[in-house]
């Protein structure tokens, strides 16, 4: 199997990768005493918004305001409202609680345990999340903004998103919507690939809860974080292969004094501790969001 037919073989896998959910509506906006539970299995680089009209269908006889929008519905985990624009599985990571898997774990894989959210159809927290628009143009928007920076910093131009057919626009962004792999790789493909145009950078997002944060004097509001983002250069000063472990160690060196061994945190991505050893450039090819993006969050250890 050659390089290439290996990271769409990985990059698919992570694509099928699901969380089970289990929905329930907040009692506030419920007008009967025990509704059902709205259960599916989501994608992990999906977005919860794309669930809201399925679940405003599935609640609507128990809301106590029938005549509410899906798009009034807000989503949350133990207090937490969840973001819009953060794809499932960095929310899971972040919030659920559950340990990652380890690549020294050697025992036999298990079903995960369903991740429990409330929805709610009123008191939107319009100072934590985007109002969303019944014509999904706010989240289309944010999502398109994370995949022009994302080119902007992978090639040091944003020509090659910004070069796409309209026709490809949209596939790329109705494969998101539809989760249909063989609409979006294509394009996206396009997007890790351009012609003539070497790659600089890899687009890398840390995730540090304020409560981790040496440098945050106070957790503001619950589950709050700290959004690190920094260049990271394919290679190092010693013009080394950039791994996870060097990269985390230039960024955050007190968290990572040590480029090989993870003693206060270990990063975490798509429900996997990262291997501090792995080349930061095969995880953008393989393991990226949709978005192009590696949202990368920590458990302490």
């Amino acid at each position: 199997m050659s390089n290439r037919d290996t990271a769409t073989w990985l990059r698919e896998r992570v694509w099928h990768a699901s969380i089970p959910l289990e929905i329930r509506l907040h009692k506030a906006d419920s007008s009967s005493y025990d509704s059902d539970a709205y259960l599916v299995h989501f994608p992990r680089l999906s977005y919860l918004a794309f669930l809201l009209p399925e679940l405003h269908t599935f609640f609507y006889n128990d809301l106590i305001y029938p005549d509410v929008s899906w798009a009034d519905a807000w989503l949350e985990y133990d207090g937490v409202p969840l973001k819009w624009h953060y794809p499932l599985g960095l929310l899971h990571d972040l919030y659920s609680g559950a340990a990652p898997v380890s690549a020294h774990d050697t025992s036999e894989e298990k079903e995960t345990p369903s991740w429990q959210l409330t929805v709610h159809f009123s008191k939107y927290p319009e100072d934590q999340l985007v109002r969303l628009d019944t014509d999904g143009k706010h989240l289309r928007d944010l999502f398109t903004n994370n995949v022009k920076e994302a080119d902007y910093l992978r090639n040091g131009t944003g020509r090659t998103m910004m070069f796409l057919g309209k026709q490809e626009s949209q596939d790329l962004w109705e494969g998101v919507r539809k989760h249909d792999f063989n609409l979006f790789h294509p394009i996206y493909t396009q997007l890790m690939n351009p012609k003539g145009v070497a790659l600089r950078h890899v687009p890398v997002r840390l995730y540090l809860p304020h409560a981790a944060d040496p440098q945050a004097e106070e957790e503001i509001t619950p589950g709050s974080v700290r959004v690190v983002q920094e260049l990271v250069p394919l290679n190092t000063s010693s013009r080394q292969p950039q791994t996870v472990g060097s990269a985390l160690n230039s960024i955050m060196g007190g968290l990572f004094p040590n480029k090989r061994l993870a003693l206060v945190a270990e990063p975490v991505l798509h429900g996997a501790t990262l291997p501090l050893d792995a080349s930061v450039e095969d995880l953008m090819r393989t393991s990226a969001y949709c978005d192009g993006w590696l949202h990368i969050a920590f458990a302490l250890l």
